[in-house]
C-alpha cells in the first residue's frame, strides 16, 4: 500500500514530467531576398525545403522588414524599432536599458546559438555583447567564396582550407552548434539563429547552381514578373494590381564609374526589357539566373539544417521562422576585391548585383527596392512552421506584422508572457503573433512605422503614408486592402486624413529618437551601420 505523502509525490512527479516542454527556436534570415522569390512566394526558383516549410506551416502575406540590413537585425535581436536603440541612424552603444533576445532567453533555460551575419553594431561582440552561447560570425564578407574575415565566439578564425562557400559555411556552423548542443544539453531548449548571407551582392555562386538557370530568364523581366504575379494571385497572397518598374529610379548607392568597370551589359535602370541590346539581354538574364542560384543553394542548405533538427528529434517542437532583412537590392556598385570581366560571371573573381532590372521582379508585385519604405523595400515572405504548435498546414495568414513583433512572440512562447523591463525601457512596439498561429485572426495594433535614409512611412489600419529621400516633403497615401502595389494616391483625396498620420509620424520619430538617449561625441560615428556589405 502506498503512503498518501508518497503517493501525492509520484503523482507530481508524473505531473511535472508529462508537462510540456517550451519550444525551441529557430530564425532563418536571408540577405536581400526578394517577397517573390520562393517558390511558395510565386518564385520558378527551386525552394523545395523553404516551400515543405511553409505547406506544413504558415505563410504571412503582409509581414515587414526596415528596409536595410542592420536595422532590421538589431530590431530582431531587441524587439525595439532602430531608432529607439540607436541603430537607424547607428552611434554609440545600445542605451542601458537594453536586452538582446539571448540575454532574455537565458534566465528562461535558454542556450542561444549564431551563425552567418549579424551587423548588430552596438553589441559588436555576438557574445560578449549579443548573449548568444557560440558563435560563427562572419564580417566584413566581400565574396561568398573567400570570407575576409570569421569569428568564432568572438575570437578571429584563419583563412579555411579548401574549398569555402558561405551558404554552406553557414549552415554548417549552425549544424555543428546544434550537433554539440543534442550531445551535452538535451532536454534543454535552444535557439538558433542562421543568417545567410546570401543573395546579397556580390552575386556569386557554384557553377552547378547557376547552370539550373542558364535560359530561365532570357525571355526577359517583364514576362518573369508577369509570371510570378499571376501565380501569387492563384496562391491568394496578393489582392492588387501589379505596380510600374519606375524605370527612372535609380538606387542611391553605387557610382556611374561603376558601369565602365562592369562593361555595357550592365545598366542602373529597369529600363523596358525591349529597348536592351542583345549584350545587355544575356548579361541581365545571366545575373538573374546566378540570383536564382544563390536562393537555390540557400534552400540546399536549409535543408541540411532541417535534417540535424530531425536528427536530433527536435524538429517536432522547434518553431522555425524563415523571412529577409529587406527587399531585393536595386545597387550597382563594385567594391571588394572588385571585378574581373574576363572570368565567368559569378565565379570568385566577379562582382555584380542584381540591379534594378532583377529586382523589380523579386520584390513582384510591389513598388520599389531594399531602402526605400515602399511595399517593395519592406515586404517579406514570413514562414513560420512549427508542428507541435501549430496544427495549420499550407494556411496564409492575412494580417500585418513587422520584426518588431518577433521577440515578444518568442518570449510568450518560452513563457514570458509579461516581459519585466529594466528601469527607462519603454515597452516592446511590437504584438505577439502567437493569436494568428491558430486562425488567421488580426493582431490589433494602432500603427507600424518606418524611418531609414529619409524614406518615410506609416501604416494604420490599411491605410499607409509614404515619403521618399527624393520627394521628402510629399507625403502619398494608399489603401493597401486593394493597392499594396501603391499605384493609385489618394493624398490629394485625403488631406486631413493625410496631415493627421503625418502629425503623428512626427511625434513618433521624436519620441523613439528621444528613447536611444544622447549621440555620443565620438566622431566619426552616426552615418551608417557599416560592416563591409550593408
Amino acid at each position: 500500500m502506498i503512503r498518501l505523502p508518497v503517493l501525492f509525490l509520484l503523482l507530481v512527479g508524473a505531473a511535472l514530467h508529462a508537462a510540456p516542454s517550451k519550444p525551441n527556436f529557430v530564425i532563418i534570415l536571408a540577405d536581400d531576398l526578394g517577397y517573390s522569390d520562393l517558390g511558395c512566394y510565386g518564385s520558378e526558383i527551386a525552394t523545395p525545403n523553404l516551400d515543405k516549410l511553409a505547406a506544413g506551416g504558415l505563410r504571412f502575406t503582409q509581414f515587414y522588414n526596415t528596409a536595410r540590413c542592420w536595422p532590421t537585425r538589431s530590431v530582431l535581436m531587441t524587439g525595439h524599432y532602430a531608432q529607439q536603440i540607436g541603430m537607424d541612424p547607428q552611434y554609440g552603444k545600445f542605451p542601458a536599458w537594453v536586452r538582446t533576445l539571448p540575454q532574455r532567453l537565458a534566465p528562461l533555460g535558454y542556450r542561444s546559438y549564431h551563425s552567418g551575419k549579424w551587423h548588430v553594431g552596438n553589441a559588436p561582440r555576438v557574445v560578449a555583447d549579443g548573449g548568444f552561447t557560440h558563435s560563427y560570425y562572419l564580417a566584413q564578407q566581400e565574396s561568398h567564396f573567400h570570407p575576409k574575415k570569421q569569428e568564432l565566439d568572438d575570437k578571429p578564425l584563419p583563412d579555411p582550407e579548401g574549398p569555402w562557400y558561405s551558404s554552406t559555411a553557414i549552415a554548417q556552423y549552425a549544424i555543428d552548434f546544434l550537433k554539440e548542443h543534442a550531445q551535452q544539453h538535451a532536454g534543454t531548449p535552444f535557439f538558433t539563429y542562421v543568417a545567410f548571407t546570401a543573395p546579397h551582392f556580390p552575386i556569386q555562386a557554384l557553377p552547378e547552381d547557376i547552370a539550373k538557370y542558364k535560359d530561365t530568364y532570357t525571355q526577359g523581366w517583364p514576362k518573369t514578373r508577369t509570371a510570378r504575379f499571376e501565380r501569387q494571385k492563384r496562391m491568394g497572397l496578393i489582392s492588387t494590381t501589379l505596380s510600374d518598374p519606375e524605370p527612372k529610379i535609380t538606387a542611391p548607392s553605387g557610382k556611374e564609374s561603376d558601369l565602365e568597370i562592369l562593361g555595357p551589359g550592365e545598366t542602373r535602370h529597369a529600363v523596358p526589357w525591349d529597348s536592351l541590346t542583345s549584350e545587355q539581354k544575356q548579361f541581365q538574364a545571366t545575373k538573374e539566373a546566378i540570383h536564382a542560384a544563390m536562393i537555390d543553394r540557400l534552400d540546399q542548405e536549409v535543408g541540411r539544417v532541417l535534417a540535424q533538427l530531425k536528427a536530433m528529434n527536435a524538429f517536432e517542437d522547434t518553431l522555425i521562422l524563415f523571412l529577409s532583412d529587406n527587399g531585393a537590392s536595386a545597387e550597382i556598385m563594385v567594391r571588394g576585391g572588385g571585378h574581373d570581366k574576363t572570368v565567368p560571371m559569378g565565379s570568385a573573381a566577379s562582382y555584380l548585383c542584381l540591379g534594378p532590372g532583377g529586382s523589380t521582379v523579386s520584390n513582384t508585385p510591389f513598388r520599389r527596392h531594399k531602402i526605400w519604405v515602399h511595399e517593395g523595400g519592406i515586404s517579406t515572405p514570413l514562414i513560420a512552421h512549427w508542428p507541435q504548435g501549430i496544427s495549420a498546414q499550407g494556411e496564409l495568414r492575412h494580417t500585418p506584422g513587422h520584426v518588431i513583433d518577433v521577440v515578444p512572440t518568442l518570449l510568450a512562447l518560452a513563457g514570458d508572457t509579461q516581459p519585466a523591463m529594466p528601469e527607462n525601457a519603454p515597452p516592446f512596439p511590437g504584438r505577439s503573433l502567437v493569436p494568428a498561429f491558430a486562425k488567421d485572426a488580426t493582431i490589433n495594433r494602432d500603427f507600424l512605422f518606418w524611418n531609414h535614409s529619409g524614406n518615410r512611412a506609416l501604416r494604420e489600419g490599411d491605410w499607409k503614408i509614404v515619403s521618399a529621400t527624393d520627394n521628402h516633403d510629399a507625403w502619398e497615401l494608399y489603401e493597401l486592402s486593394g493597392d499594396r502595389a501603391e499605384s493609385n494616391n489618394l493624398a490629394a483625396k485625403e488631406p486631413e486624413r493625410v496631415k493627421a498620420m503625418a502629425e503623428r509620424w512626427e511625434k513618433l520619430e521624436k519620441k523613439y529618437v528621444s528613447e536611444a538617449g544622447p549621440k555620443p561625441a565620438t566622431k566619426g560615428k552616426g552615418k551608417k551601420g557599416k560592416e563591409g556589405n550593408e
